[in-house]
This record gives structure tokens, sequence and C-alpha cells, in this order.
């Protein structure tokens, strides 16, 4: 069955001098401030696309990845995924890099490598993302 999750973004006043909030109102667990500088200057307490993109990418992969590797009979402890999306003004998002931490019993690193590149690949984020850069950095813990 289909889904369809919204978000709406109430904004006020020009792009450089405005500012707006974004709430996330299907699971309605929150609004958070948004504004220019906390996009392209530092965050100060508010939030941005490319950080809201972020939290989507590294939940998407790790369920993604969890799903691959128990679907091969190594399920994982622990998998910890950080997406750091990368903004560039005048440009966009540049790049995103996806750094991911797991437990796998029984699994070796290159078995580890590959289900995190299929994960990466498959993950629906990554593939609404598919114009930007996407690399992966995964790390496979004792």
């Amino acid at each position: 069955m289909a889904t369809t999750r919204t978000a709406t973004t109430q904004w006020k006043g020009a792009l450089l001098d405005g500012s707006g909030t974004v709430s996330l109102d299907t699971s309605g667990v929150g609004t958070f401030d948004v504004s220019w500088p906390s996009r392209a200057e530092q965050a100060n307490g508010k939030t941005s696309p490319e950080e809201l993109i972020a939290a989507a990418h590294s939940s998407c992969f790790s369920m993604a990845l969890s799903h691959g590797l128990a679907q091969a009979g190594t399920p994982p402890q622990t998998v910890s995924t950080t997406a750091d999306v990368t903004f560039q003004p005048g440009e966009g998002i540049t790049g995103i890099v996806l750094s991911v931490r797991a437990q796998v019993p029984g699994l070796s690193a290159e078995e580890f490598q590959k289900a995190a590149e299929t994960a990466k690949a498959n993950c629906p984020v990554s593939k609404a993302l598919a114009g930007t850069t996407i690399s992966l950095k995964a790390e496979l813990l004792g």
C-alpha cells in the first residue's frame, strides 16, 4: 500500500532576511524554524532543507541496510548512519556522504561493504537524490 507523508513550510519575507517554520504534519512530532542564514551559514538553533534531507537519507539507508542484511541471513545487531549533506550557495547540494558503522555477527568486511553499497543504491531516498553525488564510508565493528 502506498503512503503519503506531508510537511508544510510557512515563510515570511524575502530569502535573505525572511524566515519560516516547517511542520512535520503527518507525524505531528514538531515544527522547526528555518532561515537562509541557518542554511548558508551557521545553524544557530534552526534547521535547513539539507538537514532534513540528511535525516531522511540516514534513516532510509539504515532501514535498507538492515533489511538487506536480515534477508541475507545476517541481521545486524546495530546500525548507525550519519548523512552529511553539503550545500553550496549558488550551486545547491553538491554532495552527500553516508557514513555507516554496524555490528553484524558472521559477516566479513567485504560482505558488509557489498551490502552497504547495495543499500545505498536501492534506498528510496538515494534513488530520489540520484542527481547528487552520494559517497559511502562503511565500517564493520567487531
